[in-house]
């Protein structure tokens, strides 16, 4: 009974971290959206904003983090229980970084609007959208993914990866062609390039949170393996 007892106690207390992890992934999508938003706006107020909400973010990895080293010293879980411990701890580490790019966005929108005296940045906003629309996709699809376990769905948001890397070498390409063409277009391309970036590693978190999950549902650390190809060509 009293092994019972504790093994249900231990469920109760991962479903809390779980339960929390999700509440700080929506944050960052909220983050990440209003930080694009300012760089379409140019709204310094609310550039401002995110840039605070951040400590939010960071409040509840610091919170999350110790809830997950006491679960391990007082439930000294084995096995699935500390793998699933394990690779939570480190989706809370990407989600934090999220939050850390979508700050860099806002940052980069709110010094734009003030030497620009607010006015919106040419078309570096237009030039990344659809980046960012693909990214924000995929960032709520992986936070799906952890929390359905669902391994499948992981396997293919990995996949995108390699598209929303094309897709950002493309923008750079094409950012450097307007600066050669028109040097006064420098600003407002490189600005458009900082965000590009920041877009582009978001997706990287993205996809490393997708990992995590195959970890937690499959037990394999497919990191730097050919196990997403090997996956996709079983699904097809």
């Amino acid at each position: 009974m009293t092994g019972e007892h504790s093994s249900k106690q231990y469920d109760m207390d991962l479903e809390t971290i779980r339960s929390k992890v999700l509440l700080m992934g929506g944050l960052v999508e909220s983050h990440f959206h209003d930080a694009m938003s300012c760089f379409r706006t140019g709204n310094a107020e609310q550039a401002e904003a995110v840039i605070q909400s951040d400590l939010e973010v960071n409040r509840l990895e610091v919170a999350l983090d110790d809830m997950c080293s006491h679960l391990i010293v007082k439930r000294q879980p084995a096995a699935n229980d500390l793998r699933t411990v394990m690779a939570t701890g480190k989706v809370i580490t990407d989600l934090e970084r999220i939050g850390d790019e979508s700050t860099k966005i806002a940052r980069i929108s709110r010094d734009a609007a003030s030497t620009r005296r607010g006015v919106p940045m040419f078309s570096g906003y237009e030039t990344v959208r659809v980046l960012a629309s693909s990214v924000a996709d995929m960032l709520h699809q992986s936070l799906d993914a952890f929390a359905r376990l669902d391994g499948d769905k992981a396997v293919q948001l990995i996949a995108q990866d390699a598209l929303i890397d094309n897709d950002f070498r493309s923008i750079m390409r094409n950012l450097i062609t307007f600066m050669m063409e028109d040097p006064s277009t420098i600003s407002s391309s490189l600005d458009a390039l900082w965000v590009a970036k920041a877009i582009e590693r978001i997706g990287d978190h993205a996809k490393n949170i997708a990992e995590h999950t195959i970890y937690i549902v499959e037990g394999k650390d497919i990191r730097h393996s050919d196990y997403v190809a090997t996956k996709q060509e079983k699904l097809s």
